[in-house]
């Protein structure tokens, strides 16, 4: 085991949300150019929080890639491993919301940057040196990065990292869905802490009853020592072996869009895990952590974007 020199190393995408801001005086939409990408924005939260973070991924030789770089490195983010692709441009994503926060996204990513990281460009060392290494699904649409997050997890299993996934289920980016299906189920295989959002759980296990779905995980992954469970502004759920726990959501009001707040839940369960070990988790535990975690997702739905807008912890303990 290697000496562990980051808290958590996140790999995959790094793009732009265009997110609607407003109508100009023709009547045209207006987007605002927010930075994002689901395991960024898990660093992001996490950043707030004290903890030491990597990214890894690629971005395009264009004027989004360089913004994504400088506002990754702004907010404190490791990005020595973040290469940049000569030829492909940087990921866009354009995001519709609807009046209850939902979203509708619109990918331009055909392919898009983070699509070309290969396994020649994985920081062997710092992989090595992660306590914590997250992945999402997004990087395993395709070649070659789907051969580079394979492989990069296996480097931080073997450097001892605790491996946490979020399959981050988006259909248009899929050639398939049954595609999409064998290598969400890759996922669950590897790793020891697992974020799902309640579609995501009913796509892979056809269960509407959370517990149920929950359990059918827990007997097919033996290895998924946590497993959490998001739904919304209903709130969340935790399994821990036998042990299980709800919090409902903070519901303030106040909602402008969700983007961003399962990440923000994901970083803020990732940083219990770095003071307590998932094997010695109480059911008081679960409870605390997950309305932390809640009350923080709730906050990044009060803002828009995510990279920038993640909740500082004094914010997150006033609401508490």
């Amino acid at each position: 085991m290697s000496e562990q020199k980051f808290d958590v190393v996140a790999l995959g995408e790094l793009l732009i949300d265009f997110t609607a801001n407003g109508s100009s005086e023709q009547g045209n939409p207006l987007f605002e150019a927010n930075p994002g990408g689901a395991p960024c924005n898990v660093l992001a939260m996490l950043k707030q929080l004290g903890h030491s973070c990597a990214f890894v991924g690629k971005v395009g030789d264009d004027l989004f890639g360089r913004q994504l770089r400088e506002v990754v490195q702004q907010v404190g983010i490791d990005t020595s491993a973040l290469a940049t692709d000569p030829t492909v441009h940087t990921t866009l994503a354009f995001v519709k919301t609807f009046e209850n926060g939902d979203r509708d996204f619109s990918f331009y990513r055909n392919p898009g940057a983070d699509m070309t990281l290969t396994e020649q460009e994985l920081p062997r060392e710092m992989l090595s040196q992660a306590r914590i290494f997250h992945f999402g699904t997004l990087s395993l649409t395709d070649d070659p990065a789907r051969t580079a997050t394979r492989t990069a997890v296996a480097l931080a299993k073997a450097g001892g990292a605790m491996i946490s996934f979020d399959p981050n289920l988006r259909p248009p980016l899929w050639s398939s869905l049954e595609e999409a299906r064998s290598q969400i189920a890759w996922g669950l295989s590897q790793c020891d802490v697992l974020k799902i959002a309640d579609n995501e759980l009913e796509f892979m296990t056809g269960q509407t009853d959370f517990a149920k779905g929950a359990a059918m995980l827990q007997q097919q992954y033996p290895n998924i020592r946590l497993l959490n469970v998001t739904a919304g502004a209903q709130g969340s759920y935790a399994f821990c072996g036998s042990l299980q726990a709800f919090e409902p959501g903070c519901t303030l009001g106040g909602v402008i869009e969700t983007t961003g707040a399962g990440d923000t839940f994901c970083a803020c369960v990732l940083h219990y895990l770095l003071g307590h070990s998932p094997d010695s988790l109480t059911r008081d535990d679960l409870h605390r952590m997950l309305h932390f975690a809640n009350t923080a997702a709730y906050l990044v739905t009060t803002r828009k974007g995510a990279i920038r807008s993640m909740p500082t912890p004094e914010q997150v303990q006033a609401i508490l």
